[in-house]
This record gives C-alpha cells, structure tokens and sequence, in this order.
C-alpha cells in the first residue's frame, strides 16, 4: 500500500506536468524567487506541535543506563522479523557518478526525469558528470541526495517486492528526513522537492553570510567536547566576531559526534584537539555550520513554504530528527520540521528509540537507501545486533 500510494502520487504529477511543462529556471533564483513560486502551493491551517526534547551525554561504551527508550517507538505486534525499517541519508553523502547505476530502473529514471521538470536543471547530469565541486554546493547537494534516496527505492522494490510493503517506520538524517516524509506519503514528491530546493537555497545564503563549517570528532571518556565548544566560542569573541557559534551538531554514536560553528571556531578545534581529548577531527564536505543558530535566517523561509503546502498524516511512522520521536499528527510536523535546520540531529538518540529492544527479542530488517554506507555504519556502533540485519541498497 505504501509504494503504490507513492507511485501513484509520482506518475499523476508526472502526468500533470507532461513532457512541454514550463519551469521556470532557478539556477539563479533566490530564496525569495523560490517562495513566491512556493505560493501556489495550498494554503492550510496546522497546529503547532510540542516539543519533547531530550538529550544523552557523550556516555563511552559499558556505560549502564537504566532506560527503555523503546517505549517511545510505535511497533506492530508482529514477529520483527517480518517487518522492516527504511533509512535515508543526508547531505555529504554525494559524490560524482551516483545515480548512474538506477537508470537501468525505470521508475528510477521517471524519478529524475520529474526532478528535472520541477527544479528547471538537469539534475542527474549533476549528480553523475559533476564536477563535484558543484555537485558539493549546498543548493545542488540536497535535492541530488534526495532524488537519488527516492530513486533506489526502485532498486529496492525490483530486488525485494515486500520489503517496502513491510516497512512500518522511516526515518532520515538532517536532509534525509524530508525523503522519508515523502517516501511515508506525508508530502507529494514535487512539493517535497521545492521544499528541499527552498531549505538548499536558504541554508546556502545563511552560509554565505556566516561562514562555517563541520567536523566530526572522535574522542574517549577524557574527551571534553562541551569545554572544547565553549572556549572556541570565547576565542572568537576575542577575534571580535559577532555572535559566534560552536556546538555539538549531530549526535552519532558514543565516542563520536559532528561539530559545527564558525570558520574560526573550527580551526580553533584542530589547532588544540590534544589539549580537549580529542583523538580525530576530521572536516565535513559542506559548506556551512548546519543546525546551529548561524542557521537561523534560513528557518523562517523554509517555515513559510511548508505552511503553503497540504501535509498529509504519514502512511507509515516517520521519526523526527530533533528528538527522535515519532511525528504525531501533520500539524506536528509541520510545526517541528523547520526547527531541525538550527537543533542537533539525535541520530543516536533515535536509533536507541527505533532498536533497544529487550534481550532475546528479534529485530527488524533494515534498508539504508541511497548514497554512501555511513547510516549502517553509525548503527552498528549503537546496536551490533540491529546491524545484523541491515543491508544498503546504494544509489
């Protein structure tokens, strides 16, 4: 039911935009160009959603805590082994070439020849010719690594008929929660998409503004990552920067988690790893200091063009980035969605939620769908045994 809901959704805009439809190009369109194209969405009402946040500490591993966040998810009472889970993946996954191997999918190719129609460029060429240093641009990335999640499905649905029927929750990393919004039916393809073009688009000029950047860190019990934050912000204060910003930005697994600030902030990191315990730092292909407040200017844009658009309740549990939780109505998300862009992403929190499960209890199959392996990864450092049974289906 689920795949057939999003097929008939893709092909009814497919057939509704038709092969001469008129897109306006937005190669060079800003925020504001793309929210006035925005406009024709439909206007609804919706109703702000709570916000349950909660946090773990950066606990090593053979850390006891007496919890069952399995109580927050919502299963079927089914054997797990019959069902399925559905992961996506967010920006600084791409690289040039991916795509490529879907085309021999037909469904795959109807995916980018809409996407094409929708943003007014063509796409797959970007995502398989590059270059990549405009493949890496925040405004050409997310709708790339968005479209290419989508179009593995047809992979998936080719190989293994009953693995998206089964699947009964979804969720995504920071972009990828959108692909799995529009995957569980939440919000039509093409609207999804010009949603994902808007948050690119907006995030890309919030970079713009104020530089930063990324790095994920590795570190042990010593490591002491909230000290280390917080004298990068002191530093750039001295450098008389205005309002700088150093946080943790995505939580990942124990040990290891996702920087994100200022360009100076940063380097302040690299330079004094040792002093703060950190064994690695390593810098992420982005362009920008993603969920954290040097975001801020691009929540309002996204936040409007979502009011504009009909959000559907979800066919399927989706899991919210920002605190892990399921979405509880479509007023929820639309409430909820646009925080993302400046809070962390409680990846690991999540996957607690999704898989803690009771000694001896089976799990679900899981699928990461579209580019790279680095979801599977982080799950296997959060839940060896949900890992076990997962299985990438790469775009």
């Amino acid at each position: 039911m689920l795949f057939r809901a999003f097929h008939r959704k893709l092909h009814r805009t497919l057939r509704q935009l038709g092969t001469d439809a008129k897109v306006p190009p937005v190669g060079s369109e800003k925020v504001k160009e793309l929210l006035e194209n925005a406009a024709t969405f439909e206007d609804i009402q919706s109703a702000e959603g709570t916000d349950g946040e909660w946090a773990t500490l950066p606990y090593v591993a053979g850390t006891y805590i007496n919890r069952d966040q399995s109580k927050k998810a919502v299963r079927p009472k089914i054997d797990p082994r019959e069902t399925n889970v559905i992961l996506f993946p967010g920006q600084g996954t791409q690289y040039v070439g991916m795509g490529s191997k879907l085309l021999k999918f037909p469904g795959a190719r109807d995916i980018f020849a809409l996407a094409n129609e929708v943003l007014g460029y063509d796409l797959l060429k970007i995502c398989i010719e590059g270059p990549k240093s405009k493949l890496d641009q925040t405004k050409y990335c997310q709708p790339a690594v968005m479209v290419t999640s989508l179009a593995a499905l047809e992979q998936l649905r080719e190989e293994r008929p009953n693995a998206i029927e089964n699947c009964f929750a979804t969720a995504g990393f920071s972009l990828g929660e959108l692909t799995a919004l529009v995957f569980a039916g939440a919000i039509p393809f093409d609207k999804g998409l010009r949603l994902v073009q808007i948050r690119a688009e907006a995030m890309q000029l919030a970079s713009q503004q104020a530089k930063g950047g990324m790095a994920t860190v590795l570190f042990g019990a010593d490591g002491r990552i909230g000290e280390a934050c917080k004298e990068a912000q002191s530093w750039c204060i001295e450098k008389g920067i205005e309002s700088p910003d150093c946080r943790v930005a995505n939580y990942l697994y124990p040990g290891c988690k996702v920087l994100a600030g200022n360009e100076e902030a940063l380097q302040f990191l690299e330079a004094n790893a040792k002093r703060f315990n950190i064994r690695r730092i390593k810098r992420l292909p982005v362009s920008g200091a993603f969920h954290t407040e040097l975001m801020q200017s691009a929540v309002e844009p996204f936040a409007a063009a979502l009011r504009k658009i009909r959000v559907e309740e979800p066919l399927i549990n989706v899991h919210s980035n920002v605190d892990g939780k399921c979405y509880k109505s479509a007023g929820h998300i639309v409430g909820q969605l646009p925080k993302q862009i400046v809070r962390p992403v409680k990846w690991e929190q999540t996957l607690h939620i999704m898989y803690e499960r009771k000694q001896g209890e089976h799990f679900p199959r899981t699928f990461e769908c579209g580019p790279g392996r680095g979801l599977k990864a982080i799950l296997k450092q959060v839940n060896a045994k949900a890992w076990d049974t997962t299985l990438n289906v790469e775009a």
